[in-house]
């Protein structure tokens, strides 16, 4: 007899459930391949916690055969895993209703991209955490930098290994903490090599295959690009709050200010070669007035914007009659670090009309850095 699969909550109905509330605080370890350390840190942590005298307790933590995870898991409380039967074979999952009846301050939950056996509460693990966040426990979690949703894609193209479990990014939005547990590829494969990951017959296909040196080099880096957006999130939140100025910034912020001028095109261009060498986010900036736009222009802007889109922009339309101030205003608000103008090459009182304009700009948008390129007018 087959049971009715649970409803799926959508990302804003798990969103709207904590929004308000008090709910439990979410930290994750994050790192760019298995043996990096993210179990062994987060049980480290549990043990330091554990000993000042808090009510931690493990969910579900794999060890992976490996005896120093093995050590300080044993040093810890865990919560009896329940049993699910399908097809035929016998698993054991993570019991959430054990854990939201023992109610501890704490609880670990490994591999947060685990996909739950057919008959569990959830699909997915993150939506077991998501749970138990709302029964106002602390959540202690790892992840692999291949598991999260939008950088699947990537990862698959980089090792030709397919990457069948993920997380949506939101979730990992919704960390109050992601530390990053860190290694050199050389310190990895060393590990690798020793026998502390695998075993020796599956060490040496993996570091044939997944653990190739430049895999780790490119799976480091977006580890890394990815706590760095974590850290400026956190300091977004903290800017906003304390109403400090734009200067408080640590990602590169590059925007482009366009028009419906075909030469847009080229300063598009300059800002995504910026932004990739600053290894910064990248914004294109279109401020709409009042004003009637003929036909063949509007068509230019829609081209223009497409392919600031097409270079990986994100694109931004503002209404406004002052665009200088409105301008101004959006790149303070958002702290954008470098900003791009095209300057036509004329004389007389349109100069003075763009060095005014601009001028006005640089009053309401004080730390940023303005870059001016003259083009020739057509």
């Amino acid at each position: 007899m087959s049971s009715t699969p649970p409803r799926v909550k959508t990302p804003e109905e798990w969103l709207a459930a904590v929004d308000g509330q008090k709910r439990g605080r979410f930290k994750v370890f994050l790192g760019y391949a298995p043996g990096v350390g993210k179990t062994y840190s987060m049980l480290s942590e549990a043990v330091r916690r554990k000993s000042r005298g808090e009510d931690v307790v493990i969910g579900i933590v794999e060890t992976h055969g490996r005896a120093r995870t093995a050590e300080l898991a044993a040093k810890l409380e865990q919560v009896p895993r329940k049993q699910l039967e399908y097809k035929g074979t016998l698993f054991e999952e993570m019991d959430v209703d054990a854990i939201l009846a023992r109610h501890p301050e704490v609880v670990l939950i490994d591999e947060l991209a685990h996909t739950n056996i057919e008959g569990s509460s959830h699909t997915k693990r993150f939506q077991d955490v998501l749970q138990i966040l709302e029964a106002d426990i602390d959540v202690l979690s790892t992840l692999n930098i291949q598991h999260v949703e939008s950088i699947t894609p990537r990862v698959q193209s980089l090792t030709g290994i397919t990457v069948r479990e993920t997380v949506p990014d939101w979730v990992l939005d919704r960390a109050d903490e992601i530390v990053l547990s860190d290694l050199t590829p050389e310190a990895l494969v060393h590990r690798m090599s020793r026998g502390d990951i695998y075993p020796p017959d599956r060490a040496e296909r993996a570091l044939a295959n997944f653990f190739r040196r430049g895999n780790l080099i490119a799976l480091r880096e977006m580890a890394l690009q990815r706590v760095t957006r974590a850290v400026d999130r956190t300091l977004d939140d903290y800017v906003t709050r304390k109403q400090l100025s734009g200067h408080w910034q640590i990602t590169e912020r590059v925007a482009v200010c366009i028009s419906a001028n075909p030469q847009s095109r080229d300063l598009i261009a300059r800002g995504a070669r910026m932004a990739e060498a600053m290894n910064g986010e990248f914004y294109v900036i279109y401020v709409e007035t009042e004003s009637e736009m003929p036909e063949k222009r509007r068509r230019s802007l829609e081209a223009n914007i497409q392919f600031a889109e097409n270079v990986g922009a994100r694109v931004v339309r503002l209404k406004g009659r002052r665009v200088p101030g409105v301008t101004a205003d959006y790149v303070s608000k958002n702290r954008i670090t470098q900003v791009i103008f095209g300057r036509s090459a004329v004389k007389g009182w349109r100069q003075y009309l763009y060095y005014h304009a601009l001028g006005q700009f640089m009053s309401g948008a004080p730390h940023v850095d303005v870059h001016i390129v003259t083009q020739e007018e057509k």
